[in-house]
């Protein structure tokens, strides 16, 4: 999980992303409204900055944050009608 992420910090062109680039910074796994409501409840990544109107996160604190937050998610195997009968003890 920690290399997909790492890649996305090394294509982006500077070390701050702003609120408002979030969604095309993770490909959309984050929007800009979810993450200023995060912010609001102190629960947004460390390091903010305001600039004028603008705010923004170090790229290496919003990577660390977005990490702390994933997991990855098992494949699962699809079972076949006899799996489904025997595990029920059926036949």
């Amino acid at each position: 999980m920690e290399s997909v992420f790492q890649e996305l910090a090394s294509k982006w062109p500077s070390s701050f992303v702003a609120r408002t680039e979030i969604k095309h910074f993770t490909g959309g796994i984050i929007s800009e409204k979810y993450l200023a409501n995060l912010d609001c409840q102190g629960k947004g990544p460390k390091g903010r900055i305001r600039t004028g109107r603008k705010i923004s996160y170090p790229v290496a604190s919003f990577i660390e944050w977005l990490e702390a937050r994933s997991a990855v998610v098992p494949d699962r195997t699809r079972k076949t009608e006899g799996d489904a009968i025997s595990e029920h003890g059926k036949e």
